[in-house]
C-alpha cells in the first residue's frame, strides 16, 4: 500500500489532502487573483473616492429629508423613501465587484421567492462578507431592506456610520448582558409586515480566523459540542432574540454560506480588484416551523446548522463549487451605468449648490452634517409625533 491509515481507518495522505485544502480555504496568504498594477490601484483609488464622496453627499442631502422629515409623519415612507433612494447607491457595490473588478459571483442551493421578510444566518469569513450579501439581495429587490447586526464600532466609520444608523443597523458590543435590551428595543420596530426586512446576522460574532478558530475548538471541547474547522462555534443567544421577536412577521429563515476560490479577500482587495476571482453564495431556505420555539432547542437547532455549514465547506475545499447551482440573473451593465450617472449627477448638483449657490445651502450642509453626527452617536431616531399628534387631536374631537 502506497499511504497508512489512521486509527478511524482513513488515509492519511487522504486527511493531509482535506487539512490542506482547508487551509486554502481559510488562508488570507498566498498570490492574489490578480496583480496589484498601477493601472489597477489607481482605478481602485478613483472608485474608491467616487464612492466615499457621493455617499457624503447624498446623505448630507437626503438624509435629513428621508429620516426627519418623511418620519415625523409614517415610519413605513420613511423606510422606504430611504430603501429607494439610498438603494441606488448601494447597487454600484455589486457594479463594482461585477462589472468592474470582473468577480464572478455564483449562487447555489434554494432558489429563493422575492418579496419575503427572511432573517439570514451567514458564516463571517472575512471582513468583506457583508457586502457580498449586497449581490444577492439586488437580484431580488431588497438591497436598501437589508439590515446588519453589526459591532458597535463599525458605527464610528466617517460616512459609513451615517449610513448605518438611517438603514437602522444594530450595533451590538457583543456582550449580552448589555446587548440584550438593545436588541428587542431595536426588534421590536421592524415587527411591522407591511415593511419589507432582511436582517442579516452572522452568529459566530466576529470574522473567520485561524486563532479564533483554535479557542473556539477549545470551547467546544470543554462544553462537549462539535469541533468545527471551517466555522467558528455560533452565538446562539442573540440568534433566538431575533427569533423569538420576529417569529411571527417572517416567511422564512435563509442560512447563507459564503465561500472565496482561492483566497480570501479584504477590503483593499476589493477596492483595487485584485481578490476575489470568484464569490460563491449557497443558500437554504428554511421555513419557519422547522425551527424549535424553546430557547435551549433553537441554540442546538442553530449549533447543528453550523455543523453542517462547517462541512459544506469542506466540500466546496475539495471540490470548488457548492452543491445544485442556481442560475441568478447577470447584473444589466446598461442600468448600473444608468444608476451610476443618476448618482454622479445628483452629487454633482449637490456639490454645486453647495459652493457655488445660497449661503442657505450651506447652512443646511452644517445642520445636516451635525444632526446625522448627533442621531449615529446617540443611536437614535425620531418617531412620528407628528402623525400621533394629528391623529390624538382628531379622536379627541371626534370623541367630543
Amino acid at each position: 500500500m502506497n499511504g497508512s491509515t489512521n486509527s478511524r481507518g482513513m488515509p492519511s495522505n487522504g486527511i493531509k489532502e482535506q487539512e490542506e485544502a482547508t487551509l486554502a480555504l481559510n488562508s488570507n496568504d498566498g498570490p492574489r487573483h490578480r496583480p496589484l498594477t498601477l493601472i489597477r490601484a489607481l482605478r481602485g483609488i478613483l472608485c474608491l473616492v467616487t464612492l466615499l464622496s457621493t455617499a457624503f453627499m447624498l446623505l448630507i442631502y437626503l438624509a435629513p429629508i428621508t429620516i426627519l422629515i418623511v418620519r415625523m409623519f409614517s415610519v413605513h415612507y420613511s423606510r422606504k423613501a430611504t430603501s429607494f433612494l439610498f438603494g441606488i447607491w448601494l447597487s454600484l457595490w455589486p457594479f463594482l465587484f461585477e462589472k468592474i473588478n470582473g468577480t464572478k459571483v455564483v449562487f447555489s442551493g434554494d432558489m429563493v421567492p422575492s418579496e419575503e421578510r427572511i432573517l439570514l444566518l451567514a458564516n463571517h469569513r472575512t471582513e468583506v462578507d457583508w457586502m457580498y450579501l449586497w449581490d444577492l439581495a439586488l437580484r431580488k429587490g431588497f438591497l436598501g431592506h437589508i439590515k446588519y447586526i453589526l459591532k458597535k464600532s463599525l458605527m464610528k466609520l466617517p460616512i459609513f456610520g451615517w449610513g448605518f444608523q438611517i438603514f437602522e443597523f444594530i450595533s451590538v458590543e457583543r456582550k449580552w448582558e448589555s446587548d440584550e435590551l438593545i436588541m428587542k428595543k431595536k426588534l421590536s420596530a421592524f415587527k411591522d409586515p407591511k415593511d419589507p426586512l432582511w436582517l442579516a446576522l452572522f452568529p459566530e460574532g466576529t470574522d473567520y480566523t485561524e486563532q479564533k478558530c483554535l479557542k473556539s475548538q477549545q470551547f467546544a471541547a470543554e462544553n462537549d459540542l462539535p469541533i468545527l474547522r471551517n466555522v467558528l462555534i455560533p452565538k446562539t443567544k442573540g440568534f433566538y432574540a431575533c427569533l423569538e421577536s420576529l417569529r411571527n412577521t417572517l416567511n422564512a429563515v435563509y442560512d447563507v454560506t459564503i465561500a472565496y476560490k482561492h483566497r480570501c479577500p479584504t477590503f483593499i482587495d476589493n477596492v483595487f480588484g485584485v481578490d476575489p476571482s470568484e464569490v460563491h453564495i449557497h443558500v437554504q431556505r428554511i421555513t419557519l416551523n422547522e425551527i424549535p420555539t424553546s430557547e435551549e432547542e433553537a441554540a442546538a437547532w442553530l449549533i447543528e446548522r453550523f455543523q453542517l455549514k462547517d462541512q459544506l465547506l469542506s466540500d466546496f475545499a475539495a471540490r470548488g463549487h457548492f452543491p445544485h447551482h442556481v442560475p441568478e440573473e447577470n447584473l444589466s451593465t446598461l442600468v448600473c451605468l444608468v444608476k451610476f450617472l443618476v448618482v454622479i449627477v445628483t452629487t454633482s448638483l449637490f456639490t454645486h449648490l453647495t459652493l457655488f449657490s445660497s449661503v442657505w445651502y450651506k447652512v443646511y450642509v452644517a445642520f445636516s452634517f451635525t444632526y446625522l453626527t448627533a442621531v449615529t452617536y446617540f443611536d437614535i431616531l425620531p418617531s412620528p409625533v407628528l402623525c400621533s399628534s394629528i391623529k390624538s387631536l382628531f379622536c379627541s374631537k371626534k370623541m367630543s
